[in-house]
């Protein structure tokens, strides 16, 4: 699938987990999105609310290395949560707000394609992992042509992080790289948002803000758990999108979506 440039202006846009399970926060975030001009794509996530569920059930959430470790039941529930509850009620509150949103998983016109990702080796250089049912999404793996057919018709898409492996089965994608690839295929702006104004120096101060990562100054922030968990994979793809041909990447809060703040994440 080839990769195609709708405008220089085009936005892929990208909610964690923990607004999607903020109602107020999610509702002002839409209104927000609703607002942003030009053509425009969502993709959500919503683990915060996907790891309640599975608790509830009696299913303990794993995450390694930020990402989810799949089994059946889990994609189950996941399934339930992003494709359905997450991703109608995202697309109907920007319904609500004046934007034409359709909500999307993968498998839908097949717009995204996935290799169930093979056992893989952790940072430790050592320790080996089976994800399970994980999907492996870059940017040829998007229809970008579909993407376009929607965009130049004023409908936005809405994606959640469920995509399939063309032969009939279910994959998990964490949303920060389904995301990076949209992106990628459309040759856009990356836009990540969450709960706080950026990477932070210190978690416990709002206002200490990294302005700037790069390839330079990455590892160090690693190394010093300044940066840890499920920030780890956003910039990971941060950096890969960058590498193939996103325009700007930023990660702001989620209420600041129109503002210049945030951390600029640059390959320079």
């Amino acid at each position: 699938m080839r990769t195609v440039t709708l405008h220089k202006s085009v936005k892929v846009v990208k909610i964690g987990g923990n607004v999607v399970d903020n109602e107020p926060m999610l509702q002002a975030f839409c209104k927000d999105f609703a607002a942003l001009e030009g053509p425009k794509v969502l993709v959500h996530g919503g683990g915060v609310m996907a790891s309640s569920i599975q608790q509830a059930l009696g299913q303990t959430p794993v995450k390694i290395e930020g990402r989810r470790v799949t089994d059946e039941e889990t994609l189950k529930v996941v399934t339930m949560v992003y494709a359905g509850w997450c991703n109608k009620h995202i697309t109907a509150l920007l319904q609500g707000c004046g934007c034409n949103a359709i909500g999307l998983s993968g498998c839908d016109a097949s717009v995204i394609t996935a290799a169930r990702r093979p056992p893989r080796t952790l940072s430790d250089g050592v320790t080996k992992v089976d994800y399970g049912y994980v999907g492996d999404v870059q940017g040829s793996s998007v229809d970008a042509d579909f993407v376009q057919t929607l965009l130049e018709r004023g409908i936005t898409p809405v994606f959640c992080a469920i995509n399939h492996d063309g032969a009939g089965h279910l994959l998990n994608t964490n949303a920060d790289t389904i995301a990076s690839s949209v992106a990628v295929a459309l040759g856009a702006e990356l836009i990540f948002c969450f709960e706080k104004k950026g990477v932070l120096k210190d978690l416990q101060d709002e206002d200490s803000v990294i302005p700037l990562i790069t390839p330079e100054s990455y590892p160090d922030l690693k190394a010093r758990r300044i940066v840890d968990e499920g920030m780890v994979p956003k910039i990971d793809n941060a950096f890969k999108a960058l590498r193939e041909g996103v325009s700007r990447v930023i990660i702001r809060s989620a209420c600041d979506i129109t503002d210049g703040s945030g951390t600029v994440i640059s390959l320079v």
